[in-house]
């Protein structure tokens, strides 16, 4: 049997921690870059249409280059997702979309995406505009669309159906029905609280989903 110095494990020790913190530093390196350029596309769409804005102007925006812009991203459509799925993560818990009533593991999204939003109000999203929100909340609307329908999928195969209803049409609706109220929202400076809002939102779709799901 082979026994190590104390100076040996020491040394290892030592590397671990080493390694970790390296790690750590490269991490946040990434998240930095990934932020500036996110924050980039975000201020061009607010300038122009997003159909227009080619990837070396985000570069140019975020003082990125090129290499490393295509380390983390496809294209732009990839980068602008990355953003909204970003705000998905963050505002879900482990727990939010796999527990209570059925039409609240649907719902479990919409008071966290808009306190997420009121948190976030004067950290430049006056200066994205009108079409640059709505290009963004389309690309919200067909994310939360896919999540919604993962969590109607889910009830399907545990045998719980809704009356006649397509997961994708279901899914489609609550979206899209969020995405209206969230503008309509935030186009009037949100005059009302995150709570109150919300309570908006699921006056429109509760109903109908409690109907549905029986």
């Amino acid at each position: 049997m082979r026994f190590r110095t104390k100076n040996a494990i020491v040394f290892d020790i030592a590397s671990r921690c080493d390694w970790g913190n390296r790690v750590q530093v490269r991490d946040r390196r990434i998240q930095k870059t990934q932020k500036a350029l996110r924050e980039a596309l975000t201020s061009l769409i607010g300038e122009k249409p997003y159909d227009d804005i080619a990837v070396k102007e985000i570069l140019d925006r975020a003082n990125v280059g090129r290499s490393t812009f295509y380390m983390h991203f496809r294209d732009k459509d990839e980068l602008l997702l990355s953003g909204i799925h970003d705000i998905i993560g963050a505002v879900q818990s482990p727990t939010q979309a796999s527990s209570g009533k059925r039409h609240e593991r649907i719902l479990w999204f919409s008071l966290p995406i808009f306190e997420y939003h009121y948190q976030h109000r004067h950290l430049g999203g006056d200066k994205i505009g009108t079409r640059g929100r709505a290009i963004l909340h389309e690309h919200l609307r067909k994310v939360l669309a896919a999540v919604i329908s993962d969590v109607v999928k889910k009830d399907l195969r545990a045998g719980r159906k809704p009356r006649q209803i397509p997961p994708d049409l279901l899914s489609g609706y609550v979206a899209s029905t969020f995405v209206v109220v969230l503008n309509w929202w935030v186009e009037r400076g949100m005059p009302v609280p995150p709570k109150q809002v919300n309570d908006l939102f699921r006056a429109f779709v509760s109903p109908i989903l409690i109907d549905i799901w029986g």
